[in-house]
């Protein structure tokens, strides 16, 4: 998944970024409601994860600013009001679930995928498919015409991140900060050697190439080169 953290308690950010990372999710943090806003809408997010109690512009501004734009990415809004009026507030404002301060990491965890699953348009859990190419988000398992091939944590969710696109070409920076984050320094160079190792994988001993260059642009997967 790829999860926005908008809270501007710098240490509680930081925990909840390093266990989403270390279960494999890309993650991006913003300390204000502003920057948090604007960060929302530029990209694709699969949660966003909300505090109600922002410096400039609070969670429930955000929220409902980010509904009435027609934005429906599902929000988990993290609060120390516990109160019911602001419970309710903040699930009319289009928020998918509310967590109160302070919370067990689990407990959390469960909800943000919870929102997830809630509010994917498409099923987040479903097996991808190109060509004799699948990719199963439950299991992590990845074949290809029958052959498990084994992929790093990285590799996998570049590849995961390339088969939601099938067909569309996906630009170098916004491979980049979908499958490392917004806020990780990660050179184009970086991308291609991750793109050689993975080609190698997936590409190798077939006749048909599913993961293409396109030059100048950056990568797609397709079955046919004119798809």
């Amino acid at each position: 998944m790829n999860v926005l953290i908008v809270e501007d308690e710098r240490l509680l950010a930081e925990l909840l970024r390093k266990a989403l990372e270390k279960d494999n999710h890309s993650v991006a943090i913003s300390h204000d409601g502003v920057e948090g806003l604007a960060i929302a809408e530029q990209y694709e997010f699969d949660v966003i994860v909300l505090d109600i109690m922002l410096p400039k512009l609070d969670g429930f501004e955000v929220a409902r600013r980010l509904r009435q734009r027609g934005r429906n990415t599902p929000i988990l809004m993290l609060t120390a009001r516990d109160s019911v009026p602001d419970i309710v507030k903040g699930l009319d404002l289009g928020a998918n679930d509310y967590l109160s301060k302070p919370f067990a990491l689990e407990e959390f965890l469960a909800r943000l995928r919870a929102a997830a699953r809630d509010g994917a348009s498409l099923d987040a859990r479903a097996q991808l498919h190109v060509g004799d190419l699948m990719l199963d988000p439950a299991t992590r398992e990845v074949c290809r015409a029958g052959r498990i091939i084994e992929l790093s944590a990285t590799e996998f969710r570049l590849l995961e991140f390339l088969m939601r696109r099938t067909g569309r070409v996906a630009h170098r920076t916004a491979i980049i900060e979908g499958v490392w984050g917004l806020d990780r320094e990660v050179s184009e160079n970086n991308l291609d050697a991750f793109m050689r190792l993975l080609r190698r994988k997936i590409d190798s001993g077939s006749r048909q190439k599913l993961i293409q260059t396109i030059r100048g642009v950056g990568y797609t997967v397709r079955a046919r080169s004119g798809e």
